[in-house]
């Protein structure tokens, strides 16, 4: 965890997103208005970002392309957003299941970036030990898979933009009824807006494939490196998510749906 900057303020000392926009703005972020990130407040139901990526946009070819150039060379430091755009950043709130690609990365920075999900395959990052989405606004979650990372050690995120947050305890969004059948799914291209994802693909406890299985969607608060991070889960059945971890102290204790009936520990407002 880190001292953070307010959201919406710039935080400099950074050498690849550090760039504010003309005038002081950090234009390349869309403004999120999910819940208060400065203090504890009432809020109104929450739910799951919508937006989907253009995947035909030059920023995504782009991003594409780097990820494969990374992956070619095996370079252990990865800053994609270093060598984009302003306008590039802005238009990037996902990255492609191709970063599955960078076995060789040991430092993952997205420092300031526009990103709304991440997909599961970062768990294939295997070399992965330092991960940083600092000042990531909107990113108000991680995928399970993420706990793949064996040797992730090392994390620098904005806890106070996660759902369920030690100082906050902002709600998390409620999650699909158990036990969804996918046989009439379309497992590579859900709403976001629903599931959090646009793809649900294999189960995040076992890797078994969802096609014609259940799924059980669940949320789980779990120390990831340095932070205690909301995680989403899809797995394939009950037992998968019987045999999940338990949270640490001062977070919900079991597997749950989220929703605004979920009673959380009280705040740690400071």
């Amino acid at each position: 965890m880190t001292n953070e900057a307010e959201p919406g303020h710039h935080t400099t000392g950074w050498n690849d997103t550090s760039n504010p926009a003309p005038g002081g703005s950090a234009s390349y972020r869309g403004v999120c208005t999910c819940f208060d990130q400065g203090r504890v407040s009432n809020r109104r139901r929450v739910r799951f970002h919508h937006e989907r990526q253009d995947t035909s946009s030059q920023a995504w070819q782009h991003l594409l392309a780097l990820i494969e150039e990374a992956a070619a060379d095996g370079r252990e430091v990865f800053r994609p957003l270093a060598e984009m755009s302003l306008e590039e950043r802005r238009q990037i709130v996902t990255l492609p299941p191709s970063i599955a690609k960078l076995t060789a990365v040991k430092e993952f920075t997205l420092y300031g970036s526009n990103l709304v999900r991440i997909p599961p395959e970062i768990g294939a990052m295997e070399s992965l030990q330092e991960f940083t989405p600092y000042t990531s606004y909107r990113l108000h979650w991680f995928p399970y898979e993420l706990t793949r990372c064996a040797s992730l050690k090392r994390s620098t995120v904005s806890t106070r933009a996660l759902y369920g947050n030690e100082k906050l305890r902002p709600p998390f969004p409620p999650l699909q009824p158990a036990r969804v059948v996918t046989t009439d799914l379309g497992l590579d291209d859900v709403d976001p807006g629903h599931w959090g994802t646009t793809a649900v693909r294999g189960c995040s406890v076992c890797d078994r494939s969802l096609e014609g299985a259940e799924i059980h969607q669940a949320w789980i608060s779990l120390r990831v490196a340095t932070d205690v991070l909301p995680l989403l889960v899809n797995a394939c059945s009950a037992s998968c998510l019987q045999a999940l971890p338990k949270p640490p102290e001062g977070y919900v204790q079991t597997p749950h749906a989220g929703g605004p009936g979920l009673s959380q520990p009280t705040a740690d407002y400071a």
